[in-house]
């Protein structure tokens, strides 16, 4: 395995491309949607967070029958109609003027989302071996952390400019990204619905029951799916929690929040790559994750040193945080790659990655609240409840898939999809 940016010409090179293609819309998207829809649209900021709340709610519950979807109907066809009904959904933005629209939009976005997730996902696992995933989903992260980046800049001339038609011309562009995204999309080998392949070559297996419930009558893989929310809160620790301990409780200049986060962009799409080589399979993909709750437990630690000193010394000790932290996020999201697909049937991938997913949902939703709560109203203290709840979720970790893994081995198996020619 290599640690260039794109991974080898063919299939992995094409959903690389794919996820190159949208992620630049996205970056200028992310930078840029809070004003626009308080700005532009007109809607007051606790409305945004309202609506923006119910979007990724609804998102979290439409992963599981969409991934279901592509399982039944095909990866390829499914993603590429998700992927353009992101794209539309983007573009209804440039029209709506008022709260329900807007909250019905944003519904739409976060539910095409998530299903677009789960579809190349379950693509992925056709087109791709089980030992080149991992390798290849730390391309994408790469990838994807290229595209942001880039994306980032270009949102930043639209805020820079500060007009209405340099806001709409960043939406545009993120519907376009997704239109590119499909096209993209159509250049990898058809594969053949997994159901379809279950029901010719092995009858009624495991994964075709008629259980409607499917993966939430899995109570090891949705444990194994909560543990890992608990440590995504990684997430909205970089966006959320990181700068609300700079400002209110450290003599830090405001600039910094902006410099850790281009840090821990770099850091991912540069050695991301790198860090998952080693993970192979559910063992190596357990260490993974036990060893990034331990390096994320010092990188709390360290963050909670940066209050009450000077200035630059503060900066020096945030710095040495953010790096342990992209590094227990890079260990932390090759592991849990791993499990995710390692610890699916064969013919639930789509659903099992729709249900996965959800705990980026999960995450995103509680974590304002979680670490609010912790480091703007417990300071030091919180940091290391922190550390610790994100230390234990990950030695947890290991009972789970022994438990799921345990599971898994005495059910029916099937044969993995391959491409249609």
């Amino acid at each position: 395995m290599t640690n260039s940016l794109l991974p080898p010409a063919g299939p992995q090179r094409v959903l690389a491309l794919a996820q190159l293609s949208n992620s630049v819309g996205d970056g200028a998207f992310y930078v840029t949607s809070a004003l626009y829809f308080t700005h532009v649209v007109g809607l007051a900021p606790a409305r945004v967070g309202l609506g923006l709340t119910i979007a990724w709610a609804a998102g979290s519950l439409a992963g599981v029958p969409l991934g279901r979807l592509a399982d039944r109907r095909g990866p390829r066809g499914a993603a590429v109609l998700l992927a353009l009904g992101t794209g539309l959904a983007v573009a209804s933005f440039l029209v709506v003027r008022g709260f329900v629209p807007f909250v019905l939009a944003a519904c739409g976005y976060a539910a095409a989302q998530s299903g677009l997730a789960a579809a190349r996902q379950a693509l992925l696992a056709g087109v791709v071996s089980r030992e080149e995933r991992t390798g290849l989903l730390a391309h994408l992260q790469s990838t994807l952390n290229a595209g942001l980046a880039v994306g980032a800049g270009l949102g930043g001339l639209a805020l820079h400019v500060g007009t209405r038609e340099a806001y709409l011309g960043v939406f545009a562009l993120d519907a376009v990204s997704f239109l590119l995204c499909a096209g993209v999309l159509l250049r990898l080998p058809v594969v053949k619905p997994v159901h379809a392949r279950v029901g010719a070559d092995q009858g009624r297996g495991q994964g075709d029951r008629g259980d409607a419930l499917g993966v939430l009558r899995d109570r090891p893989y949705a444990l194994v799916t909560l543990l890992n929310t608990v440590l995504l809160l990684r997430m909205p620790l970089l966006t959320l929690g990181i700068p609300l301990w700079i400002a209110e409780r450290t003599d830090a200049p405001d600039w910094l929040v902006s410099a850790l986060f281009v840090l821990n962009t770099a850091a991912v799409m540069l050695f991301q790559v790198r860090m998952a080589r080693g993970v192979t399979g559910l063992a190596s993909a357990t260490r993974a994750v036990r060893r990034s709750g331990l390096v994320m437990l010092g990188s709390c630690a360290v963050f909670a040193l940066s209050a009450g000193v000077s200035t630059w010394v503060a900066v020096g000790v945030l710095v040495a945080g953010a790096v342990l932290q992209a590094v227990a996020e890079m260990q932390q999201s090759a592991g849990s790659w791993q499990l995710s697909f390692d610890l699916a049937p064969a013919d639930r991938i789509g659903e099992y990655q729709g249900f996965f997913g959800t705990g980026v949902t999960m995450a995103r939703t509680a974590g304002p609240l979680v670490l609010t709560a912790l480091l703007v109203g417990w300071g030091t203290p919180g940091w290391l409840v922190l550390g610790g709840l994100m230390l234990a979720a990950s030695y947890g970790m290991g009972p789970a898939v022994r438990w799921a893994a345990g599971r898994r081995d005495t059910a029916p198996q099937v044969r993995q999809p391959v491409p249609l020619n």
